[in-house]
């Protein structure tokens, strides 16, 4: 690991605070991509078609895929200095503090989030993500996440458009017993309980560990923590079977059969809250009355789970030949959505096409030092720049709640 702070220590110099990282892209066995992400389309296959094709690509991640065959390093982010390569955990563990900041450094001895495109052609089975306690029986650890859908990848909406979250009120658990117990009947019905919701490019959602959910075919920018538990509910999407490992795969062995245990998994009051789009939806709200200089600067992902902030996210749009310092309460991982410029030293391009394996220059990672003391973007094309950028636990304490874009 020598070798790896000496070189993440050059890079972290030669960016003054700021990493150029590599495009990330993970497959899924059981998806169908969306192709709106910006891979070459001869390549969402790249890595086999018994591997699935490529939906996601993950930004600033320190956390593996947990998929069936992988790589070690699949998941993982890579810095990138010159012709040197090496992995933002091995920088992270390395460097510490000095990247991360004090405060995550001290509680969690990694970067502890991650976020990703995902892009599917069509829904997604009703799943839910476990909670800590839940998640620690199979030595990991939970997943809340949330959502945000940029209008600048979603001009199509494939196939469906819509997401179910929850289950009605008044379900009662015998009913969701009932349909794991028709797994392989076919379609077992379990979205004959549960709400569909519009997206709508431009707001978003915050989604509780253990509440059931089925992402619709919108491209969704999705801070998270670092984790890749899940477990399935639905057993048909689209006419295609899921199989059942899919949902017994983070529940320990000897509940896998145990239908009640795995309902009883489920965060019921969650799942039946009557006001559930009250309770979890989003939309932008500004940082501040900055348009008159040239920018704006927009919360995306806000709220607690748990009553802790865990990770938040902004949008921020710089005006042809405007530029501005932006000062973050820590670390975060950026990508670039539209337009081009710089992000201090470094250059930032949106791609129009990537082949897979080739480097871009739209994502980085900003240490919490260089966020702290503020960073200067600028926008040097001739149309807007755009980037989204994600933090980590307790980053922000002046964000919103879910909830105060109704105050506006």
């Amino acid at each position: 690991m020598a070798n790896v702070k000496k070189l993440a220590e050059a890079a972290l110099n030669e960016g003054a605070g700021i990493l150029r990282l590599a495009p990330n892209w993970v497959p899924r066995s059981f998806l169908q991509p969306g192709k709106r992400i910006k891979l070459h389309p001869a390549d969402y296959y790249a890595l086999g078609t018994d591997r699935g094709g490529i939906d996601e690509r993950w930004f600033a991640s320190t956390t593996p895929a947990t998929n069936e065959g992988a790589p070690p390093d699949e998941g993982l982010s890579y810095v990138v200095l010159g012709k040197e390569r090496f992995t933002l955990r091995d920088a992270v563990a390395e460097l510490g503090a000095e990247l991360v900041g004090d405060s995550i450094w001290n509680a969690y001895r990694r970067w502890p989030v991650y976020s990703k495109f995902f892009d599917n052609m069509g829904p997604i089975p009703h799943h839910m993500h476990q909670s800590d306690a839940q998640a620690k029986l199979v030595k990991q650890e939970g997943k809340p996440e949330s959502y945000y859908f940029p209008p600048q990848l979603n001009a199509i909406g494939d196939n469906f458009p819509y997401t179910f979250f929850g289950l009605e009120p008044g379900t009662t658990k015998q009913d969701v017993v009932r349909c794991l117990e028709r797994w392989n009947d076919g379609d077992n019905g379990i979205l004959d309980l549960s709400k569909a919701y519009r997206l709508k490019p431009g707001t978003g959602w915050l989604v509780p560990p253990c509440v059931l959910h089925a992402p619709g075919s919108l491209v969704t920018y999705e801070p998270q923590w670092g984790s890749d538990v899940f477990g399935m509910y639905q057993s048909m999407v689209e006419g295609r079977a899921v199989p059942r490992s899919l949902l017994t795969k983070d529940f320990p062995k000897e509940k896998h059969d145990d239908v009640a245990y795995l309902v009883d998994a489920l965060d019921w009051a969650g799942n039946v809250n009557p006001s559930f789009k009250d309770s979890h939806y989003l939309e932008p709200i500004p940082v501040a009355a900055t348009e008159k200089e040239g920018y704006v600067d927009r919360w995306v992902v806000y709220g607690k789970i748990g009553g802790k902030q865990l990770f938040t996210a902004k949008e921020l749009t710089v005006e042809p030949g405007a530029k501005c310092t932006i000062k973050d309460g820590g670390a975060y991982g950026w990508v670039t959505v539209q337009g081009s410029g710089r992000i201090g030293k470094l250059r930032l391009e949106t791609p129009a096409m990537i082949r897979f394996g080739q480097m871009t220059e739209d994502e980085v990672f900003v240490s919490a030092k260089a966020a702290a003391a503020g960073v200067v973007v600028e926008n040097t094309g001739t149309g807007p720049l755009v980037g989204l950028r994600y933090f980590g636990p307790d980053a922000q304490p002046n964000a919103p709640n879910v909830g105060d874009h109704k105050k506006r």
